[in-house]
């Protein structure tokens, strides 16, 4: 069954050489029972090691089966390792915090053979622990966790059991109790290889096997020990089997409860790692709906003044380096705006604004606030349909009546909120009638859009400011694609009445609907900087998952070299701790969602600015907490996946 020839195995140790195997050549047949002895040191251990697929020689040939085993791959021997043998250490080598009946099941996990637990409950039952399932391994005595150890390397019906001084941690009774359980299990005709210094545990084989000085010393049958049996149990294939769909779902399920397991058994060490996180998410989710919120006010407020507006003002001139105010070269005219509605295609309304600053009283209470004098068009073009009362009329603007419609803002500050209309108030001591209360508006930054009140423009310019003059005309064009060219002819027709050239036309239009486009690209650009910044704070979170999982490796370098003892390939660990380090990420994005959620709805409570949280923000803040933890994940997992099960069983 194995064949090895001329093995040799050398470890360097600091500048010294050790050659713990020189030359073995030895053959051990199906159902035979080995006892391997000799003094510490003297290669027994690193024979078994490399016999069992654990290590690997620098020189000679192992067979097994008339197989090369020298020249198979990390996944056929972890295969081999799963389905062919079966290992009993010394330090019984069981998972803390987990019980017995899992401990058991543990090579099933990676035989992916189908085998369910049903098989573990068997083989605990046949070492006499079936009343002793459930309990931990801090639960059971050193006798009934070696117990529990022998079960684990029968649960895949393994051709051979490797059993490295299975009795060296017990008492006697407890040794002699395993040792029965072997003998039974050899008279199953199961293979038997078992490395020992004590020659009472040696006397139970049918072969004693004595190395000394990394040499075969004598190879002695015992005359004592029972006969092969005649009928051998049927070997395991030790091919790498494909696994069905339902298998790798059963696979995976597996691998979940573990990292579930091993995150619960540290939970403050989970809680911490998950803590940035939850910061990093919330932050990118609280920044993002401010964000959002404030950029959708902004275009709230600017879809409000209208659609497809041009607005034509003086241009300020320079002299002497110095920019003069506006209009001081030119000024617009209320016969400006009477010709551009009849005579520029495609305007569909116009209107003369003068504006100013202006006391309000009404009774004994008083207001300052912004002034608009407008012609009534522009009630269709800002869509301030008074929300009570009405608009002023052409007649009213004629005849320069004192009527006026209050934002609410005013109507707030001198009536109390109650309805002013058909009241009198004073506007720089004149006295107005309300005919109208405006639609809200809103506010942004430290400017309220309903702290205003509008008149006519032509009371506003003979009545209220003296002026002469309009401070800008306000245009609404038809059809957005004939923007452009509404301002090459406005332009045209204000070079023509005032009798300036082209070139030196002293007159500015501006388009709104390029300020909106400007204002709206100018919010994404800052919602996705500011993103950014917060996103800091997740990578510093993705570190600390690094660090905590780096720990993680670390601890339980030796639970890693038992998984691939058993059978676990490097991809089957990786993933393992991949998953942890995403149960982490998705706990954490989780919390971060809820804080970040609550942290921008307090903010909207308390600031009184717009909160806007989306779905896209929510995906994106998972999506990248996910991202995080697979690359900040990826390094511990590549670290645990690459170690050698062997030096893993050696960690102290």
């Amino acid at each position: 069954m194995i064949t090895i020839r001329n093995l040799r195995k050398t470890y360097q140790m600091g500048k010294v050489e050790v050659r713990a195997l020189d030359g073995i050549s030895l053959s051990v047949k199906q159902g035979e029972y080995v006892a391997i002895t000799g003094a510490s040191g003297s290669g027994k251990s690193t024979l078994m090691h490399i016999l069992g697929l654990l290590d690997v020689p620098d020189d000679g040939t192992f067979e097994i089966d008339g197989t090369d085993v020298t020249k198979f791959s990390e996944n056929e021997l972890a295969a081999f390792r799963n389905r062919v043998m079966g290992f009993v250490f010394q330090q019984f080598n069981l998972l803390k915090r987990t019980s017995a009946l899992e401990n058991a099941a543990l090579p099933l996990i990676y035989a992916r053979n189908g085998r369910r637990q049903d098989v573990a409950r068997e083989k605990l039952e046949l070492v006499g622990l079936g009343n002793r399932m459930s309990h931990h391994t801090n639960e059971l005595s050193g006798g009934q966790q070696q117990r529990v150890a022998i079960a684990r390397a029968l649960v895949n019906h393994p051709s051979i059991i490797f059993a490295d001084e299975p009795t060296g941690n017990l008492d006697s009774k407890s040794a002699k109790e395993i040792m029965q359980v072997m003998s039974e299990l050899h008279a199953q005709g199961l293979t038997i290889i078992l490395v020992t210094h004590d020659s009472d545990v040696a006397n139970h084989a049918q072969r004693i096997i004595e190395i000394r000085d990394g040499k075969i010393l004598s190879d002695t049958p015992n005359p004592d020990a029972p006969k092969v049996p005649e009928n051998v149990p049927s070997k395991n294939s030790s091919k790498v089997r494909k696994t069905s769909v339902f298998q790798s779902l059963r696979e995976g399920e597996v691998l979940l409860r573990q990292s579930l397991r091993s995150l619960l058994s540290n939970k403050v060490r989970t809680a911490l790692s998950a803590l940035g996180i939850m910061i990093g998410v919330a932050a990118v989710i609280a920044v993002v709906a401010l964000a959002t919120g404030a950029k959708k006010s902004i275009e709230d407020q600017l879809s409000q003044l209208g659609t497809n507006l041009l607005m034509l003002m003086p241009e300020r001139r320079m002299s002497g380096g110095v920019r003069q105010a506006s209009g001081s070269v030119s000024r617009l005219e209320e016969e400006d705006t009477k010709a551009i509605r009849e005579q520029v295609p495609h305007v569909s309304y116009a209107s003369s604004t003068v504006s100013g600053n202006a006391q309000l009283k009404a009774g004994n209470k008083n207001w300052n606030c912004r002034v608009e004098g407008v012609d009534p068009e522009y009630e269709i073009m800002r869509s301030n349909q008074p929300q009570l009362g009405r608009f002023f009329t052409e007649a009213e603007m004629r005849n320069r009546s004192r009527v006026c419609v209050l934002g609410l803002t005013p109507v707030k500050e001198l009536f109390g909120g109650a309805n002013p209309v058909g009241q009198q108030v004073k506007i720089n001591r004149q006295t107005f009638t309300v005919i109208g209360v405006l639609p809200e508006k809103g506010s942004s930054g430290f400017r309220d859009y309903d702290d205003t009140a509008i008149i006519p423009s032509t009371t506003a310019m003979r009545r209220l400011f003296g002026k002469t003059y309009v401070d800008r005309i306000e245009i609404q064009v038809d059809e957005s694609d004939n923007l452009e060219q509404a301002q090459k002819d406005i332009l045209a027709l204000m070079a023509h009445r005032h009798r300036t050239g082209t070139r030196e036309n002293p007159f500015d239009i501006r388009d709104m609907t390029e300020i909106q486009e400007t204002v709206s690209s100018t919010g994404d650009v800052l919602s996705i900087l500011l993103s950014g910044i917060a996103s800091i704070a997740l990578v510093v979170g993705g570190i600390g998952i690094m660090n905590i999982m780096l720990v993680s490796v670390t601890e339980r370098t030796r639970e890693i070299g038992l998984r691939k003892a058993l059978g676990a390939r490097g991809q089957d660990i990786m993933m393992q701790f991949l998953i942890e380090a995403l149960i982490i990420s998705f706990f954490g994005g989780f919390l971060g969602v809820l804080l970040g959620v609550a942290a921008s709805l307090i903010t909207e409570k308390t600031s009184g600015l717009e909160v806007l949280i989306t779905q896209n923000s929510i995906i994106l803040a998972f999506v990248f907490s996910a991202v995080i933890g697979i690359v900040f994940g990826i390094w511990p997992a590549r670290k645990a996946a690459r170690l050698n099960p062997i030096e893993a069983l050696r960690y102290e």
